[in-house]
């Protein structure tokens, strides 16, 4: 880890090596920090369903990513347990959407977060909600 990269970039710089499906996602990091995650990414034609819409499954991995590099941020492996999200407004093709992941609690083997997921224009289009578990193993960074 060079002197200029903090820990928790150094974190999610491995996450991300190996994570294919957030790449596939196409997600930009913009921020990460300890116990923070904030991400952007570009709804695709091939991520809507009949509706036209983007299916449910895609801002829920968003925020799943954004929770699983937060939650990881602090040093700890840490996997979620429970999740659950709240969709509040469509995504179309060619939305930009943006997920920031905060922590709210943490212990030494449960953590919660919150991730809200917005448009570009900060309009809330998704709430979600994690809880992970925080295993012993440390990140090799």
């Amino acid at each position: 880890m060079s002197a200029s990269k903090t820990k928790a970039t150094a974190i999610v710089d491995a996450m991300m090596n190996k994570d294919y499906f957030s790449q596939w996602l196409g997600i930009v990091r913009l921020e990460e920090r300890d116990g923070f995650c904030k991400l952007k990414m570009t709804i695709r034609k091939e991520m809507c369903n009949g509706f036209e819409i983007a299916h449910g499954g895609i801002s829920y991995s968003f925020a799943d990513s954004a929770l699983a590099f937060a939650s990881n941020s602090h040093g700890r492996h840490a996997v979620s347990i429970e999740t659950s999200i709240s969709h509040i407004k469509p995504l179309k093709t060619d939305d930009v959407i943006v997920a920031v992941a905060e922590e709210k609690s943490r212990s030494n083997k449960i953590a919660i977060y919150e991730v809200r997921v917005e448009k570009e224009n900060g309009e809330l289009v998704a709430l979600f909600k994690g809880t992970v578990f925080r295993k012993e193993t440390e990140w090799n960074v």
